[in-house]
């Protein structure tokens, strides 16, 4: 019995879960963006092989999210605009998640803390320590090692 090398390098499936994602997602969306490496000449199997060096250098750049955490005050009022423009989820998801719950039951976004007065009305927003709070209960972006 011969034994043949195992190829250097990691599989999407081996991607996925290492940086917490799914399969899918890095079938269909990571590895068709521009920047993502090429695969390297070895196969494993029928599954392509990445360097994973060079993966991790583009999730950085193009997947990973800066923790929101960091930047919101907890005694502070944020709309959902700001929240996303201090870099979580797009105001359009707070308000689809505010709709939505999840499979215990519990809403996927926490009601309003409150309103605040923008240039166009009264708007709903949370205190930035329940959106912190929210955000640790969601998937972790910028995973990129274990």
């Amino acid at each position: 019995m011969v034994d043949t090398p195992v190829p250097e390098g990691e599989t999407l499936r081996e991607i996925a879960a290492r940086h917490g994602r799914s399969y899918d997602t890095l079938r269909t969306a990571w590895s068709r963006h521009p920047a993502w490496p090429d695969p390297l000449p070895d196969k494993r199997g029928r599954s392509y092989v990445y360097d994973p060096a060079a993966v991790d250098r583009v999730v950085a750049e193009y997947f990973a999210r800066q923790p929101t955490t960091q930047k919101l005050k907890p005694g502070q009022l944020y709309t959902a605009r700001e929240i996303a423009a201090a870099g979580g989820p797009s105001a359009a998801t707070i308000r689809a998640d505010q709709a939505k719950t999840r499979k215990d039951g519990t809403p996927r976004w926490p009601a309003p803390d409150g309103t605040v007065a923008t240039g166009s009305g009264p708007a709903s927003a949370w205190y930035g320590r329940t959106v912190t709070a929210e955000l640790a209960k969601r998937h972790k972006y910028g995973h990129t090692s274990q």
